[in-house]
């Protein structure tokens, strides 16, 4: 019996070994970002880094203008300001607004100084001096506001609430709710087009899209993004009328007719895609996901398409931004016992 039980005890001192290595190796990953996997298409300029807040910082919405970077924390609920303007990016450079509740989207009206950024635990839009990241107000929403966009064309701020299903209009000057959009479905990212000034938005939970006229303030349109399964991402070519959307669930990146109101083509990209961004000069466009692949796609054609490189970041970094006047690309990473980081990659000519 002595025999046997000390069989048992061994055989689980050995199973705990192995459980506390396999263990050990993945807090290693997700501790040490390293560095991204090489690409002829696009080059690895380095990290910025970011004050961290606990253990565990999760980045959210990263959104760039005139050399300055917001990113969001979705984990801390703190605001990020970096100038990219400086020589010598570090901490020193990045400035910070802390808040309360999930931190999401950002919406800038550069004219006015004024900026907007959204945060889903307190069911608020806040509203700050992008120059001083002082808040000015609170503006209270639905449940969930996550995605927002600033519409100088229509005067609005548009707000998406994931779990309430609608869309709120928000008056910039005036700071107050001014009208609510009714969805048939959980809305993620929107996008205008600039060529008509209608609004897109995808919604997760149906695989769909719907077009929304502002004016009016409602839904003119609703189509099937299929075989897209949980729409996220959103990016649009207005001059060749074409619509991306990557697609959460699948790893999927569908190409949309924004004409005939049809997906024309799609293609596999990096799992979980959370954000894409396309870049009109060169045509590209880029998708960031969970899985940690950063997906660089050439556009040839309206209708040709192809995967050039799927570049190797770090689990969980699922959000960027293109800056359109350097091309850069940012790229958002989440962290464990490190400092939150942003990494920078710049386009490259491939062979």
């Amino acid at each position: 019996m002595d025999g046997f039980v000390k069989r048992n005890l061994g055989m689980i001192a050995a199973f705990a070994t192995v459980i506390a290595l396999c263990l050990a190796l993945v807090s290693a990953y997700l501790i040490w970002p390293g560095t991204p996997s090489k690409s002829k298409f696009m080059k690895f300029e380095g990290y910025i880094e970011l004050p961290k807040s606990g253990p565990l910082n999760v980045l959210d919405y990263l959104t760039i203008s005139d050399g300055t970077l917001f990113v969001t924390s979705e984990s801390s609920g703190a605001l990020f300001k970096v100038d990219l303007n400086s020589n010598h990016l570090s901490l020193s450079t990045v400035s910070e607004l802390r808040g309360t509740g999930a931190a999401h989207g950002v919406a800038l009206m550069t004219d006015h100084n004024v900026a907007f950024v959204t945060r889903s635990g307190q069911n608020t839009v806040d509203v700050f001096d992008p120059s001083s990241l002082r808040q000015l107000t609170r503006i209270p929403v639905a449940d969930d506001a996550d995605a927002i966009l600033y519409v100088p064309s229509a005067k609005l701020v548009y707000v998406a609430n994931g779990d309430a299903k609608i869309a709120t209009l928000i008056d910039p000057e005036k700071r107050i709710t001014v009208g609510i959009i009714p969805l048939p479905g959980r809305p993620e990212f929107p996008a205008m087009d600039s060529q008509t000034g209608v609004l897109y938005q995808n919604l997760e939970d149906i695989n769909s899209i719907v077009a929304i006229d502002l004016g009016e303030r409602a839904v003119i349109g609703q189509w099937s993004l299929a075989p897209c399964e949980g729409p996220s991402g959103l990016a649009i070519n207005s001059e060749q009328r074409r619509l991306f959307a990557v697609c959460s669930r699948n790893a999927t990146l569908v190409v949309f007719d924004l004409e005939s109101h049809r997906v024309i083509t799609s293609l596999k990209i990096g799992g979980g895609p959370d954000s894409v961004a396309f870049d009109g000069t060169l045509h590209r466009i880029y998708s960031a996901g969970k899985a940690g692949r950063l997906t660089v796609i050439q556009q040839d054609g309206p209708n040709a398409y192809r995967v050039l490189d799927e570049i190797r970041t770090h689990y969980g970094a699922h959000t960027l931004v293109l800056d359109p006047l350097s091309h850069r690309v940012f790229v958002g990473y989440a962290s464990l016992f490190a400092h939150p980081r942003i990494s920078v990659f710049s386009p490259t000519i491939g062979e």
